[in-house]
């Protein structure tokens, strides 16, 4: 007898229907073919234990199992429920009327208990596109595929809990989310908050600027002045993100497995690497089944890299395209994936190897000469794809000792999405544009005009400061962003003067 069951695979961030095709017929021999690799293979071992401990069997004949379409390579356990329901149904050990209704997934334990998979998202709404009607898995997966709707999902322990559903014996319940109000009603309580941070109310003053216009942003400074402290609490004043992101960087996360039983991610990303990560890991990639790397787990939100010298100079030239682009192509001889990365990158630094240049009361300094060495490890290219650049010095006993909170990041967040709405208005005829930081030159001549005092300032600040060329343009954007918050629609001789600030390592003493 001949049965059709269906299963998913997932490449890059989308999902394709894999049709299984079981045939039992006289004879005797398990043959699965339709390029599995041995995870699948395996799985034979795994659907007999699993059965024979439910009292039920593999039939003693002939089965063959075609996974359609055969160029397409299968990968992984997520198969085992797939193929074993489709044995069952062929075998006539289930009924199974209306199994092609469904799509079934789900690594099988030799007892018969479900393990998670990865990528449930994804499947579950290729499923509602393709007009599948249920979708059974593991039950760890289960809050995470409700998000999609119009598709019941079903969630199971075990596979005797699939059989007998059926068989009609005890029909499953759909597991239901509602995936606006749970959205929202987390929106407003963010684990790290701005009023724990005692002093540094210029950081935090460039933190707001940074989030509002969308701005890469590196901190300098010696250890214990607060830099990663200050970068854990930057996604606490981004603009809360929409139900579509939501679902993008949900997307992301189920492809590799990390949203376990949260359903929605409703906070924004925040990924901080170590130093010692390969450019595969950053970037993204593998041999044969490439997985997205940390700037696309990052995507909607927050890349931070401290001790950003430290990273190999490799390993952070690969982010130069992605920064630019906001996505990243992964090209293998037989196909390539396309990953999401629109992400803010946070980077920090100490300003030498010591981390105490220029501290006279530090018993450790480092030469000019030392410290340029340190600096000329980060590449002109990357710097100039980061738009503020400032000086992080240590919080004076004083400040730290106060009682008072500073003020809550709920309040920045509100002041940061005013000024994005503007920018929105603003860009609403660009399909890629969306704040500040992600104009092109035609952009930035367009909507950062400036009066004639406002030249000669920037002229003359140029001059003075050795400012490089390249701070020119991102002097520009950051104050385009400034007035922004201040909602003004002309760029003020003080707009400029604050965003001067935030170019430090283009002056002379620091790059050159």
């Amino acid at each position: 007898m001949l049965v059709k069951v269906y299963g998913s695979a997932v490449f890059g961030i989308d999902a394709t229907t894999i049709t299984v095709e079981v045939n039992i017929d006289k004879g005797i021999g398990y043959h699965l073919v339709g390029l599995p690799d041995n995870a699948v293979r395996e799985s034979s071992y795994r659907i007999s234990a699993a059965l024979n401990n439910n009292s039920y069997k593999l039939p003693g004949k002939k089965i063959i199992i075609n996974m359609a379409p055969a160029d397409i390579r299968k990968e992984g356990a997520s198969y085992d429920l797939t193929l074993a329901m489709g044995i069952l149904a062929a075998s006539n050990q289930i009924k199974s009327d209306g199994i092609d209704e469904y799509i079934i997934m789900g690594e099988l334990s030799l007892d018969g208990s479900l393990q998670p998979i990865k990528g449930a998202l994804p499947i579950a709404i290729k499923a509602r596109e393709e007009g599948y009607k249920y979708f059974i898995l593991p039950k760890e997966n289960a809050k995470e595929a409700a998000i999609v709707d119009n598709l019941e999902v079903l969630g199971v322990e075990n596979i005797m809990e699939v059989i007998n559903h059926f068989n009609g014996d005890e029909l499953l319940k759909p597991t239901v989310v509602d995936t606006r109000a749970e959205f929202y009603k987390n929106v407003d309580f963010p684990e790290f908050d701005f009023s724990d941070v005692k002093g540094q109310e210029s950081i935090k003053r460039c933190m707001e600027i940074a989030a509002a216009g969308g701005h890469n942003i590196i901190l300098i400074g010696p250890p214990g002045a607060g830099k990663t402290m200050l970068a854990k609490r930057l996604p606490s004043i981004l603009p809360p993100m929409t139900l579509h992101e939501a679902l993008e960087t949900t997307k992301i996360h189920s492809v590799v497995g990390k949203t376990k039983n949260n359903g929605l991610l409703y906070e924004r990303p925040f990924r901080s690497p170590h130093h010692t990560i390969s450019d595969i890991a950053l970037i993204g990639g593998g041999n044969s089944h490439p997985q997205p790397g940390e700037i696309s787990l990052a995507h909607n939100g927050v890349l931070f890299l401290d001790e950003l010298p430290e990273f190999k100079r490799g390993v952070l030239e690969v982010m130069r395209q992605p920064l630019e682009d906001r996505e990243v192509t992964i090209s293998r001889a037989r196909f390539s994936v396309n990953y999401p990365s629109s992400f803010m990158l946070v980077a920090s630094m100490n300003p030498s190897p010591s981390g105490y240049f220029n501290n006279p009361d530090s018993p450790m300094t480092s030469s000019p000469q030392e410290m340029q060495r340190y600096l000329s490890k980060v590449s002109g290219p990357l710097l100039d794809r980061i738009d503020i650049h400032i000086e992080v010095t240590p919080v004076p006993f004083e400040k730290l000792s106060d009682e008072r909170k500073g003020e809550s990041s709920v309040k920045i967040r509100e002041r940061v999405t005013l000024g994005r709405e503007i920018q929105s208005e603003r860009f609403k005829e660009f399909e890629n544009v969306h704040y500040n930081a992600q104009m092109s030159v035609k952009q930035i001549r367009k909507y950062c005009k400036l009066s004639l005092e406002s030249k000669t300032l920037l002229k003359t600040a140029m001059d003075k400061l050795n400012l490089s060329a390249r701070a020119y343009d991102r002097i520009l954007k950051v104050s385009r962003t400034i007035a922004d918050l201040a909602n003004e629609e002309n760029i003020s001789p003080d707009h400029i003067a604050e965003a001067i600030q935030y170019r430090s390592l283009d002056r002379e003493g620091w790059l050159g």
